[in-house]
């Protein structure tokens, strides 16, 4: 009977996501001049790990890309055992922003990837949607979001912002943000009196 495949060690494990995070932040702000060895260095690592772990640089640029996606979207979980779904999913918008605006500093970096034969963007709509979907269900469930909002409308109106944000101060992103989430939100009516009534 063959062993069963032995686990990386937990040693190796923070290497990988330590290099990941670093070449994510480097990639991001040099494109295809951030040198894999600057890399290694800054994660606190030797460069010989670095290609233990990604062997060219597609590979790293690649697993860069999905570590921060994964990260993201591991985040909507987490917000929501913290906050309130409808504060859960502004907080998360927050995070998405920056996500995207670091994506758009990795384009270059990406498309050397793509003409590589490899598509990094493969799994991104599914765990996208995932997430936000998760983020929706809770505020169906609280009654704090409406439940007729389908999770890849709402990508798309926060990848308008995204794109928008590139080209506008912080303020007004967060603003824009504030719109999406209003028109998200279960609006209950005020007691009192009726318009036109008596």
């Amino acid at each position: 009977m063959p062993d069963a495949p032995r686990r990386p060690r937990r040693d190796a494990l923070e290497n990988r996501a330590r290099l990941l995070e670093v070449a994510a932040r480097a990639f991001a702000a040099e494109g295809l001049a951030a040198a894999p060895a600057a890399i290694a260095k800054q994660a606190g690592v030797g460069v010989g790990t670095l290609y233990r772990h990604f062997p060219t640089r597609e590979a790293l640029i690649d697993a860069a890309y999905r570590h921060q996606l994964a990260v993201v979207c591991e985040q909507a979980s987490t917000l929501l055992a913290q906050y309130p779904a409808a504060e859960a999913l502004r907080e998360w918008l927050t995070h998405f922003l920056a996500y995207v605006g670091a994506k758009h500093g990795m384009s270059e970096a990406l498309n050397a990837v793509i003409a590589s034969g490899v598509d990094p963007y493969s799994d991104s709509r599914k765990l996208l949607v995932d997430a936000v979907s998760g983020l929706l269900s809770a505020g169906a469930r609280d009654a704090t979001l409406r439940d007729d909002v389908h999770a890849e409308d709402v990508l798309v109106l926060i990848g308008g912002i995204a794109y928008s944000a590139q080209h506008c101060e912080k303020p007004q992103a967060q603003r824009l943000i504030g719109l999406v989430l209003d028109s998200l939100a279960v609006h209950r009516p005020t007691s009192g009196r009726v318009p036109g009534g008596s």
